[in-house]
């Protein structure tokens, strides 16, 4: 099918609202997410359904770089378990992006709903996830939001593929990338370091996945009392940088030690010392028999209904309205490690969590809200400045205008959401 408008930046080239309707049925919005809001729409020569994300422009310039971001990287890739950019429309006001409508379940639900559950499910789970990144790694892609809500099955076949979506963050690895972004529970100790990082991030989130998929429990988990993030997510932080899990009984006891050898590969602190993707689908866990396939449906479930489901937890992760900073806090104990204090360029790195609502600013530049500013000034540090001497804000948000069912993905800090250099110089902030 071919592609709508490509040359964005030339005003002749826009596409027409008309376009877009003469071709397609767009339904009701079934999901708002941080940046766009997803529709079901319907072809109207063929009567075959996509998925489609609507971003306008007048959102600022974070939502037209998601956009433009996600489109580039898009068009690059080509792998069955990666939900395909089928069309794009870009007009005036608005980036249409058409893709495959994947009609299965997330993962939690497709294992509730199960009979029998076993490592070897985990595996082939875990397998077709580890060949979408390794394909992405050897395009010099850096997924940069894996976690288990962008999972999902492809129908709802008995043997149905895995797909990975939700690229807006993704990045081509043009040297190491240095601003933080990502969702909590699932950032590399490299990310939550401030230092400089590239495709490992994505092995790590593969590992907090294989670690929940088979325990049930997340691997760096910190009880909160109500709204208490600042110590939430320092603690939480404390425990990345540490590499501070443990395969705890009675959730592990009947793993197998093949299981627990790859998830420490590839949760190894180091990331010059992290395995790969490619090396990981070459691990015995994956590629042999080395997966116990012992029925562990009902310790799993029983975790996953306990962590997942519990609000406390769902607070910490799925709050997608606030800007949060990754600083030094203060020395409480010299035997617990600290987040460094080093200074980026980018001035103060940020990550986003997923569910308390805030106004939204009616300019990019917009001072945050008063919920906003507490939690930019949940620890000791001052407010960091950008080079341009601003200081970072909350972004706009569509979250307030629904209410969040499922994890939006966490925003880049300054310019975290930029797309690659293949974009076309015609791309400018004035025409989006």
């Amino acid at each position: 099918m071919p592609f709508g408008c490509v040359t964005l930046g030339d005003k002749k080239d826009y596409n027409q609202p008309s376009e877009v309707t003469d071709r397609y049925d767009l339904g009701q919005v079934i999901k708002t997410e941080e940046f766009c809001e997803i529709f079901r729409a319907k072809e109207k020569s063929t009567g075959k359904l996509y998925t489609c994300k609507k971003f306008l422009k007048r959102d600022g310039r974070k939502v037209r770089k998601a956009a433009k971001n996600e489109i580039i990287i898009l068009k690059m890739v080509k792998h069955p378990n990666i939900l395909q950019l089928v069309d794009v429309y870009v007009t005036r006001k608005e980036y249409f992006l058409f893709l495959e409508l994947a009609t299965g379940r997330e993962v939690f639900d497709w294992i509730l709903d199960q009979g029998y559950y076993s490592e070897r499910d985990t595996s082939n789970v875990i397998r077709q996830v580890l060949e979408a990144v390794a394909y992405l790694h050897s395009l010099k892609i850096v997924h940069r939001n894996l976690k288990l809500e962008n999972l999902v099955y492809y129908n709802r076949l008995k043997n149905s593929k895995i797909v990975i979506s939700d690229f807006h963050l993704a990045k081509l690895e043009n040297g190491l990338i240095k601003e933080p972004c990502g969702t909590p529970e699932y950032l590399a100790p490299e990310v939550v370091g401030r230092q400089r990082y590239g495709r490992p991030v994505d092995c790590w989130a593969i590992g907090v996945i294989m670690y929940i998929l088979l325990s049930g429990n997340p691997p760096f988990y910190e009880e909160m009392d109500e709204d208490d993030y600042e110590n939430h997510d320092k603690n939480l932080f404390r425990k990345i940088l540490a590499g501070d899990y443990e395969f705890d009984p009675p959730y592990w006891d009947d793993i197998s030690q093949a299981a627990k050898d790859l998830v420490a590969r590839l949760m190894e602190v180091d990331q010059d010392q992290r395995i790969t993707a490619e090396e990981a689908i070459s691990h015995e866990w994956i590629s042999g028999n080395a997966a116990s396939d012992k029925n562990i449906k009902d310790g799993v479930c029983a975790q996953i209904e306990k962590n997942f489901a519990r609000a406390k937890w769902k607070k910490a992760v799925r709050v997608t309205t606030m800007m949060k900073r990754l600083r030094a806090p203060e020395h409480t104990d010299a035997a617990k490690p600290t987040l460094p204090t080093a200074a980026t360029t980018d001035g103060a790195a940020t990550t986003q969590p997923n569910n308390t609502p805030q106004a939204k600013p009616e300019a990019d530049n917009t001072a945050p809200t008063t919920e906003a500013a507490r939690v930019a000034t949940m620890v000791s540090a001052p407010a960091e400045e950008n080079p341009e001497g601003k200081t970072s804000t909350a972004p706009a948000t569509k979250a307030e205008t629904s209410t969040m069912t499922s994890p939006g993905p966490a925003t880049c800090n300054g310019e975290g959401t930029t797309a690659p250099s293949a974009t076309p110089e015609s791309w400018n902030e004035e025409t989006g």
